[in-house]
C-alpha cells in the first residue's frame, strides 16, 4: 500500500513571517502547492469557524501564510468560508481576525447563507447533504483545522473540521439523526468521501485541551500539520498528544472507507515530540453498545452544568437538537441554570461546545469507561 505523507514542522510562535516559512517548507516537502490544486480552480479555504472566541480557530497568521503562497504562485479564484454556531460567517471571522487576512489579499466571502440538497448514493450511512452552496461552487477545498479536543469525537482536527461544509442549522438535524459517536464519525467519513478536499493544514502552534472543542484550555504544541491525506494527518494529531489512533472512531472509519490511511504515514519535515500530558480522553471511543439511554443512564458520558459559571443565557436550551429538550429551564424560571433529562439526552454534546459561558463540561462515570467503551 502506498504510504501516505504529512509534513510536521516546527514552529514555536505565530509570528507571521515564521510561520509563513514554516508553512512553505511544509508544502516543499510534500512538493508544492501545484501538486494539490490547478492555478485555474475555484480554492475554497475553510477554516474552522465555530465561534467568536480565541483559540477556537486557526491563528490568523496561520490564515494568512496559506493565502499568500496561493497568491505568490498566482492562484486568483479565492474565497473562504464556513457555518459557524452562532453569529454571522462575516462577523465570528472578523472578530476571529481571519476576515482582516482575507481582505487584505482580496480573497471574498464564500456563501454559506445558502444550501442545496445533494444526493449521495455511495455513501455508507447519510445518503444526502445538505451543502453550502459556497462549497458546492468552489473546484478544490483547502481545510485549515485547528488542533483541538472534542467531546464527542475525541479529537477535532482534518477530517471533522468538515463539517463546517453542512449549511447553518442541518448540522443540527445531523446530530440528531446520528446521536451516536459510532454513527456521527461514520457521516462525517462520508461527508469527506463526498467532498474531497484536496489539502490539509492544522494549526498545532497552540492547541486546545481539555473541554474542547469551545471551552478548552491552550497547550504549546508548537507544529503545524499538512497533508493531503485527512486520517494520516489527524493519526499524527493523535501520536503528538499520546493518543492511540485506534481510540478515534473518525480515524477507524475514515482508514476502513478509503478515506486516508492511519497505518502506513511518513513523516517528513521535524520528529515528534510526544506530550504525554495533553489533557484529552484516554480510552477508546468505539462503543461496545449503546442505544439504551434509560437502562444505561448511569453508565454514560453526560454533560454537566456548573451553576457557578452559568449566565442563564438558554444557549444550551437553543441548540439542543431534540425535540423535547434534553436540557431546559424547569418552569420556565431563568434564575437558575437549566436541568438535563438525561433519559433522553442523545448525547451530542452540542450544548458544551455552544456554552458561552464554558459552564458546561462533560463527565464520564469509571463504570461507565469500563463496560460501555473498549480498552
Amino acid at each position: 500500500m502506498k504510504s501516505a505523507k504529512v509534513a510536521l514542522i516546527k514552529c514555536e510562535s505565530y509570528n507571521s513571517e515564521k510561520v509563513y516559512k514554516a508553512v512553505k517548507r511544509g508544502l516543499k516537502l510534500l512538493g508544492g502547492i501545484e501538486k494539490f490544486v490547478n492555478k485555474d480552480d475555484k480554492i475554497l479555504l475553510k477554516p474552522n469557524l465555530l465561534l467568536s472566541r480565541d483559540l477556537i480557530s486557526p491563528h490568523p497568521s496561520v490564515f494568512e501564510a496559506i493565502i499568500r503562497i496561493l497568491r505568490e504562485n498566482k492562484y486568483k479564484k479565492l474565497s473562504y468560508g464556513d457555518s459557524p454556531g452562532f453569529g454571522s460567517l462575516k462577523s465570528v471571522a472578523e472578530k476571529n481576525g481571519l476576515k482582516q487576512v482575507a481582505d487584505k489579499y482580496k480573497v471574498k466571502l464564500a456563501n454559506f447563507r445558502e444550501g442545496k440538497m445533494i444526493k449521495v448514493p455511495n455513501a455508507k450511512i447519510n445518503k444526502e447533504f445538505n451543502i453550502a452552496k459556497g462549497v458546492l461552487n468552489s473546484d478544490s477545498i483547502i481545510s485549515v483545522s485547528k488542533m483541538k479536543t472534542h467531546q464527542l469525537t475525541g479529537i477535532t482536527g482534518a477530517i471533522k473540521n468538515q463539517y463546517g461544509c453542512v449549511q447553518g442549522f442541518e448540522k443540527k438535524t445531523l446530530h440528531a439523526k446520528y446521536p451516536s459517536v459510532t454513527s456521527f464519525s461514520k457521516m462525517l467519513v462520508d461527508l469527506n468521501l463526498f467532498l474531497r478536499p484536496k489539502l490539509f493544514i492544522m494549526d498545532g502552534i497552540i492547541a486546545m485541551q481539555g473541554n474542547g472543542p469551545s471551552g478548552g484550555e491552550p497547550y504549546q504544541m508548537n507544529f503545524i500539520l499538512i497533508s493531503d491525506d485527512p486520517v494520516a494527518l489527524d493519526t499524527v494529531f493523535c501520536e503528538l498528544i499520546n493518543l492511540k489512533p485506534k481510540y478515534i472512531p473518525t480515524i477507524v472509519y475514515g482508514d476502513a472507507c478509503g478515506l486516508g490511511n492511519m497505518n502506513n504515514i511518513k513523516l517528513l519535515g521535524d520528529k515528534l515530540e510526544v506530550k504525554k500530558d495533553f489533557d484529552v480522553q484516554r480510552y477508546s471511543l468505539m462503543e461496545k453498545r449503546m442505544g439504551f439511554m434509560g437502562v444505561l443512564d448511569p453508565l454514560l458520558k453526560k454533560p454537566v452544568i456548573n451553576p457557578e459559571k452559568c449566565i442563564r443565557c438558554g444557549t444550551c436550551v437553543k441548540v439542543c437538537p431534540v425535540k423535547e429538550k434534553a436540557v431546559n429551564f424547569k418552569d420556565g424560571d431563568k434564575t437558575k441554570p437549566p436541568i438535563y433529562d438525561y433519559s433522553i439526552c442523545i448525547r451530542c454534546f452540542t450544548c458544551q461546545e455552544m456554552c458561552p459561558a464554558n459552564a458546561i463540561s462533560v463527565k464520564t462515570p469509571l463504570l461507565g469507561r469500563i463496560l460501555l467503551y473498549r480498552k
